[in-house]
């Protein structure tokens, strides 16, 4: 079957959540509350409406050219040379090479939990890259009596003879480890100014945890390069593990990036509907789990996001879930009408979605329903969209300008 008769006879799917995220566990029991609101999406906060954006195939303003089939991925990025490093998440970090489709094992990657959602993680390259070598990575390690949490790596990347991690070692940990596998978060993202990096802890399905500034659970935490808290952070006055932390409240914030003007973007998983894009500000308490936009599995109450209560609103939200996996700026040439915008990648809703950013103001766009789970939504050099599809059949997908 051809990718063009596939995507044509492809439907959205929109659920509570995708596989591979397991149920929360612990809710209280359901309520007489439903659990959605018939595929609402809002935009602007609680009380405004937006557009669903759901585009026909032939509307698409973008071709889609299969690149290469790869189990697993789960991040992606571009080196100086047109390359990329894409991390499989049972635990291989491999270099791809998109004018021959070639894929090579980078050795020097640490063990990893596979379970669950958890794995090998994030692959961002460090500001000084170019002259160093030096990248980031995150994955799951386990603790003791069955507990695992999410780290982020420091190493370099040699690239002279084969590829190859060397230096490896740990320069952040989610405190503490738990049980469970789900809601690990770990997405990676360097400041502008390249001296800072942001990583995005979920609240390891724990609930409770993403309120108590005690533990980096459910946080988005600021970093020093070498993994140390960032001078400026809202707590740095409390030292510890409270002095890492950026903003709190957040769920599974599987998405992050800055935009052109330094704004910081998150996308998060909520729970049954809840789907969040919000501006991530320093010191804000995102509500997870007090308020939410959704219920809790089952049917269960969560008061909504209300002006007024004290917690930080999305900025965009769905219910019923889409599921979003990741989250992408655009800023090249190929596709001038939407550099700025932002892009979230759907696991349960199987689309690639764009939001329209203006300055701190986020509007749903657009929804091309691709049929298959998105994992992470990537920029080329040359401005190409690329996507990670989420699985063991999965691939590795180019979008370019349609033609004619």
């Amino acid at each position: 079957m051809t990718l063009v008769a596939l995507l044509l006879g492809a439907s959205l799917v929109a659920c509570s959540a995708g596989a591979g995220e397991p149920a929360a566990t612990g809710q209280p029991p359901a309520t007489s509350r439903p659990s959605g609101t018939g595929g609402d999406v809002r935009t602007g906060g609680p009380s405004a409406s937006g557009s669903s954006g759901v585009q026909p195939l032939l509307a698409r303003p973008f071709s889609v050219t299969v690149a290469v089939a790869l189990a697993h991925p789960w991040s992606m990025t571009f080196l100086p040379d047109g390359r990329a490093l894409v991390t499989q998440q049972p635990g291989t970090l491999v270099l791809f090479d998109p004018a021959t489709a070639g894929v090579t094992p980078v050795p020097g990657v640490p063990t990893v939990v596979y379970a669950g959602q958890g794995g090998l993680g994030d692959v961002v390259l460090g500001p000084t890259f170019a002259s160093d070598g030096g990248l980031y990575l995150s994955w799951v390690e386990a603790g003791e009596a069955g507990t695992a949490g999410a780290v982020v790596g420091r190493a370099t990347l040699r690239l002279d003879g084969s590829p190859r991690l060397e230096g490896l070692s740990v320069i952040w940990r989610q405190e503490p480890k738990v049980s469970g596998a789900g809601h690990f978060g770990h997405r990676i993202a360097v400041a502008p100014d390249g001296r800072t990096i942001f990583v995005t802890s979920g609240e390891r399905q724990k609930f409770d945890p993403a309120q108590d500034l005690g533990n980096n659970l459910g946080s988005i935490v600021r970093l020093d390069l070498d993994g140390s808290p960032a001078p400026g952070n809202p707590w740095a006055d409390r030292g510890g593990v409270t002095a890492q932390i950026w903003s709190y409240g957040h769920r599974n914030p599987l998405g992050i990036a800055f935009d052109a003007a330094g704004n910081l973007w998150s996308s998060e998983m909520g729970p049954q509907g809840g789907d969040e894009v919000n501006l991530v500000l320093p010191g804000r308490n995102y509500g997870w789990p007090r308020v939410s936009n959704g219920s809790h599995y089952g049917g269960a109450d969560i008061p909504d996001h209300a002006p007024g209560d004290g917690f930080q609103a999305p900025s965009v939200w769905w219910n019923p879930s889409i599921s979003p996996s990741s989250l992408m700026v655009y800023s090249g040439a190929l596709f001038p009408q939407w550099r700025g915008d932002a892009f979230v990648g759907a696991l349960s809703g199987e689309a690639l979605i764009r939001v329209h950013l203006d300055g701190t103001t986020a509007v749903l766009a657009d929804v091309w329903k691709l049929g298959r789970r998105i994992r992470e939504v990537e920029q080329g050099p040359e401005g190409s969209l690329w996507l990670l599809e989420d699985g063991a059949d999965a691939r590795i997908l180019r979008l370019t300008p349609a033609v004619g």
